[in-house]
């Protein structure tokens, strides 16, 4: 026998449900008044039938919750309207079925035994095959809140065009996954989509990176080296960290962006780029400019496009079924089946203000489902791991003032790391000598070598 969950208020077509379904299968009413999202989440239904209301102003929304918190669980759609545009929505949401009242009780004893037998293959070919972990879907992206939902309408925009995006926001906000969403729903969809870090690279090694090289252009290079450029020709770059490139690879990068053409390191053969590009940061762009650290005609030239992402203590609606589809991709991961969290870890998730953002979400998921041995997690998976907020205190120091401080050791640093030649320094830095000059008369920084310090 089925389990299924109805929601439908009106009593006709509740006795109409009740006399074709109730002799094989477990019918669950949901009354008034009650809160359907605490239910849904904490008994399982192996079936899901819901009378949407087109006249609500978001009629899909629950809809949207259960495939995000319930995504195995098949859901068929009920309506007084049959418009295309509502059936179009409700299958694109995840609906398995749409039905259009009135109905006989033949019609929807076949759309509820359809349903229940695609779960049963399904199941089986989970086993078989295990999904896909990236599926890069407007539809698929958690925006409940306002923000967020603001964020993806901007982005669906953004990915009918070939212009230049620059996406700003915290580190750990989900700036590489809409990159890849907005390449996926592009028309360059089919072309290669490619990544690179601008801050874990050398800038020796990151100009061949980008670029490529030809062989002997250095010591090592052996051979001809393609660069991500080329790589992409005819899709999408997404450069994250762009904040991190030196003067040098600026002004190659907004000759590219420019010309739409480039060299390789040690070449002298011109080469077309057909490339959109996807510039990512988690840094103040126009204070860079300001300190001299990042062009200001290259910024104008990547922020044709811009949207800032907004961290997660900004999107709280969004945080219970992130973690929920979090969850399910990492017990899937784990081959691990836990169902959800108490109702203590759920308060205590959604009450956090995660300063790593998604990100953090996602590593405190994964170790708790690793130290997990029951079926639900339990606050003692995650209170060992409870993350710590710093507390200020009035002995504290300012933001401005730790930024400073770590400028000051990282100057310190590359100083004595090119023996104190400021030349060396600077280009160590990235900066120009002239910046590097004002930076260590304004941390006045000395050094017995120096003439002017004698």
């Amino acid at each position: 026998m089925f389990s299924i969950f109805i929601l439908e208020k009106d009593r006709n077509w509740k006795g109409v449900l009740s006399d074709a379904l109730n002799i094989t299968n477990k019918l669950t009413f949901w009354p008034d008044g009650k809160d359907i999202f605490e239910e849904l989440k904490s008994i399982h239904y192996d079936l899901i039938i819901l009378d949407l209301d087109p006249d609500q102003e978001d009629p899909f929304d629950l809809l949207r919750w259960l495939r995000l918190t319930l995504p195995h669980t098949p859901v068929i759609i009920m309506s007084r309207k049959e418009k295309a545009e509502l059936v179009v929505t409700a299958i694109k949401q995840g609906a398995y079925n749409f039905i259009a009242k009135p109905f006989s009780s033949p019609r929807i004893k076949l759309a509820v035994q359809q349903a229940l037998e695609n779960i049963s293959y399904k199941k089986e070919i989970d086993y078989l095959r295990r999904e896909q972990d990236i599926i890069y879907n407007f539809d698929k992206i958690i925006a409940f809140s306002p923000v967020m939902k603001e964020v993806v309408k901007i982005l669906k925009k953004f990915s009918k065009t070939d212009a230049t995006i620059l996406m700003t926001g915290e580190t750990g906000t989900g700036k590489s996954f809409l990159s890849g969403t907005i390449h996926f729903n592009s028309h360059r969809q089919k072309k290669p989509f490619i990544k690179i870090s601008c801050s874990n690279i050398p800038e020796t090694l990151l100009e061949s990176e980008l670029f490529g090289h030809e062989k002997g252009a250095f010591t090592g290079a052996d051979r001809m080296r393609i660069g991500r450029f080329e790589q992409a020709h005819g899709g999408t770059l997404f450069l994250d960290e762009i904040g991190e490139l030196t003067p040098l690879l600026q002004a190659k990068l907004l000759r590219v962006l420019e010309e739409r053409c480039f060299e390789r390191v040690g070449g002298n053969q011109t080469i077309h780029a057909d490339v959109r590009v996807i510039a990512a940061t988690n840094r103040n762009l126009e204070n860079l400019i300001a300190e001299g650290k990042f062009r200001e005609d290259l910024y104008y030239r990547i922020n044709i496009l811009s949207v800032v992402l907004p961290a997660l203590r900004e999107r709280t609606q969004c945080i219970e079924p992130l973690s929920y589809w979090l969850l399910e991709n990492t017990c899937r991961s784990l081959k691990k089946t836990i169902a959800g969290f108490t109702p203590t870890v759920i308060q205590w998730i959604k009450g956090y203000s995660w300063p790593g953002n998604i990100r953090q979400l996602s590593n405190t998921i994964e170790r708790a489902v690793i130290l997990e041995e029951g079926s639900i997690i339990h606050k003692e998976s995650v209170s060992m791991l409870e993350p710590v907020e710093p507390v200020r205190t009035q002995n504290t120091a300012s933001p401005r003032e730790s930024l400073a401080s770590s400028e000051k050791e990282m100057i310190l640093k590359a100083l004595q790391e090119s023996l104190w030649i400021q030349k060396d320094a600077a280009k160590l830095l990235g900066i120009t000598p002239r910046i590097l000059n004002y930076k260590i008369k304004k941390f006045n920084i000395t050094h017995p070598r120096w003439r002017k310090n004698r």
